[in-house]
């Protein structure tokens, strides 16, 4: 088993779940943390919605103790207020702080946020070093392999991360200009290994236990940082850790497994967030869930129409009948 140090953090393997807005939140993050992953991180954070006392944020920085390691993720452009509330909220309960600097959506970019700072690296840089040198957490940065196409800038942007403190690196294989499309770029996040001595996370294009043994051969990174891949499939984490203990291949989940986890997540849910907005956001868990199995379809029309944990329960009782 790979080991992986983040500054003053020991991580017990390589395994790490991605920040997803929308995906990644506490009860997500405890059900991947179960299946293996060695460090888990919150949806993005917004600096200026901490500043403004959004209402919204609480949730997303809510951290259970059995998640830990965990990073939280912050997001902002302007350097006094990213650096006051990193040194506002230093004493929450998280071990990392990431600095996103690759979300591709237009209402972030748009405002000079997320992948927009690789246009800006000398900017990208003060905000890391005037953090880092503010809190006694260590800082990193997740970032894309450039802006466009005709700025693919992820090694220069990674060694001027490092100068200014970062203690490790998440990148993503595809610029901003190609959101999730086409195939992630594993190359340039081999390039990044090689350019800076802090560990380097790999992301982008794995969803199999044999894209990520590829992955780390191709990259030689030091993490494996799994998004996409484990949406409606957690185990994604113990399959891939399974192989790199033993080399067994592990099966996929019998279905009726499956529905028991979307009743778990379903009633982890409704108890975080209220059963109303809990069910509301299962919805698009169970189409992950279930994609690909028979009457998948069916279900997904059927989920779509959940509003009570009841109905959840419901829907699934007539799925394993049906599937």
């Amino acid at each position: 088993m790979k080991t992986m140090k983040i500054g003053d953090i020991t991580l017990q393997g390589n395994l790490i779940l991605a920040p997803m807005a929308g995906v990644t939140d506490l009860p997500f993050r405890i059900l991947c943390k179960e299946q293996g992953a060695d460090l888990v991180y919150t949806e993005m954070i917004s600096a200026k919605g901490i500043y403004y006392q959004n209402k919204n944020t609480e949730k997303l920085w809510e951290i259970a103790e059995e998640e830990r390691p965990a990073a939280l993720q912050l997001f902002g452009s302007d350097i006094q207020i990213m650096t006051d509330m990193a040194e506002k909220i230093v004493s929450r309960n998280f071990d990392i702080l990431d600095i996103n600097m690759g979300c591709p959506v237009p209402k972030v970019v748009n405002n000079g946020e997320g992948s927009a700072l690789m246009k800006s690296p000398k900017l990208a840089g003060q905000i890391v070093k005037s953090i880092s040198e503010r809190i006694d957490k260590p800082v990193t940065v997740k970032f894309r392999k450039g802006f466009n196409s005709h700025s693919v800038n992820a090694v220069e942007f990674a060694k001027r991360m490092e100068d200014s403190g970062a203690a490790a690196l998440a990148v993503h294989g595809r610029t901003r200009e190609e959101y999730y499309s086409g195939r992630a770029d594993w190359e340039i996040i081999a390039k990044v290994k090689e350019a800076v001595s802090i560990p380097v996370m790999a992301s982008g294009d794995i969803f199999t236990v044999e894209d990520a043994v590829r992955c780390e051969q191709e990259t030689g990174c030091d993490g494996l940082m799994l998004a996409r891949g484990v949406r409606g499939n957690p185990w994604l984490f113990h399959q891939i850790k399974t192989y790199q203990k033993t080399g067994i291949y592990e099966k996929k989940p019998e279905f009726s497994e499956i529905l028991n986890m979307v009743l778990r997540h379903g009633k982890m849910l409704a108890d975080f967030k209220g059963e109303r907005i809990g069910m509301c956001e299962m919805r698009k868990h169970v189409a992950w869930y279930t994609a690909g199995y028979k009457n998948s379809s069916w279900i997904r029309r059927r989920a779509n129409t959940i509003e009570t944990y009841d109905q959840l329960e419901e829907l699934c009782e007539e799925a394993l009948k049906r599937c």
